[in-house]
């Protein structure tokens, strides 16, 4: 079942916000600074490209160095991202069939705030 659902995902709008991630991480590479950014990024396309079986851990969102860096993704693209996930959501969440992506956009939106200190598992 989890791959039947990773293969709708793909189709029905998890590869445009995989992409959106690989963008991102792109446009943050392009500095030294941002290059933290932009690793993070590539993680977490991956992780969109296959998100139905996965959790997402937050244990180590609570040291100064991925606050700071949350904070600084937040300000940059983080708001960009959640609020294009939490328009999928709610897009895919009108229809009962759409629940199940819906609630892996929430989960993506979610991300989009802390992506530093996150794992997936």
């Amino acid at each position: 079942m989890k791959t039947i659902g990773n293969i709708i995902w793909i189709l029905f709008g998890g590869f445009v916000v995989a992409i959106m991630w690989c963008v991102s991480g792109l446009v943050c590479c392009c500095t030294i600074v941002g290059i933290p950014l932009g690793i993070q990024c590539f993680k977490i396309a991956s992780f969109v490209l296959w998100p139905f079986g996965k959790k997402i851990n937050y244990i180590n969102a609570g040291r100064f160095g991925s606050c700071i860096g949350n904070i600084l993704w937040w300000l940059i693209f983080g708001w960009e991202l959640a609020l294009t996930s939490c328009l999928f959501g709610l897009l895919f969440c009108v229809t009962i069939i759409g629940i199940p992506f819906g609630l892996q956009f929430f989960k993506l939106a979610q991300l989009s705030f802390m992506p530093f200190g996150a794992t997936f598992n």
